[in-house]
């Protein structure tokens, strides 16, 4: 995959929530969640429904402001800044429901990306069809008629155009055949793999923490556990309460 990134040594952590209270209105959510997420790895974020998951990284991605803590991104405080923003800075985001324009073809979805200018559009797409191949060709087509697979290749290709050096997924996998959501997976390490942070959340939770560096376990808006993936994958308390035995 011809994809260069805005990296920082392997150690260095570019993403880093603190104590962050974040919520919807008077509804606080998140009431104190700590993640960090260093240069080159994989994390995933699991938990039950409605321990805060999306929440994250709908805080980070400036679509909702933090009421308490800290959110920085390589040092520097971005909790608050606007969504435009945060893209520009290398954070790509890739939301679970309506992630594409589905009545704009592909080609115009993955242009959407590009929006904040300073890309070479052509060949960024050209990155994207390289790593979905099954997109070459058929850039003029309406995204909204492709399958739900593919329709997820176009949105995480839209949050690749501006080279980001973290990308977000929340809940890439959801609605798809097991079939599919191996081919979604296998694609997520292969961005990991050129040195794209990846941050994700995920209702299959035992497959994400097999191929993540590290993981979180939230529950009702603060940390429960933290570990690499196969730590949580062999802690029996984990198993019990979060994976289902």
């Amino acid at each position: 995959m011809h994809i260069s990134v805005r990296r920082g040594p392997s150690d260095t952590v570019m993403l880093d929530l603190t104590g962050v209270r974040a919520g919807y209105g008077e509804l606080d959510v998140l009431k104190d969640v700590s993640i960090s997420v260093a240069s080159g790895e994989l994390v995933v974020i699991v938990g039950p429904n409605g321990a805060g998951k999306s929440t994250v990284l709908k805080t980070v991605a400036g679509l909702l402001r933090p009421k308490a803590g800290r959110v920085a991104f390589n040092g520097r405080d971005i909790g608050g800044s606007r969504p435009d923003q945060i893209a520009a800075l290398g954070i790509g985001y890739v939301p679970q429901e309506r992630n594409v324009f589905a009545k704009l073809s592909v080609r115009e979805n993955l242009e959407m990306g590009a929006f904040l200018g300073g890309v070479d559009t052509r060949s960024r797409i050209a990155a994207i069809e390289a790593l979905f191949p099954g997109l070459r060709g058929r850039e003029s087509q309406a995204a909204g008629s492709l399958s739900g697979g593919e329709r997820q290749f176009v949105a995480i290709g839209r949050a690749l155009m501006r080279d980001p050096a973290v990308l977000m997924l929340d809940e890439p996998t959801a609605g798809l055949s097991p079939k599919f959501a191996e081919v979604v997976f296998a694609k997520i390490r292969e961005i990991n793999g050129a040195g794209i942070a990846v941050l994700m959340v995920e209702q299959n939770a035992r497959r994400a923490l097999e191929i993540a560096d590290r993981g979180y376990v939230l529950a009702l808006g603060t940390n429960r556990h933290e570990d690499t993936g196969q730590g949580l994958l062999d802690d029996p308390e984990v198993g019990r309460l979060f994976l289902g035995g």
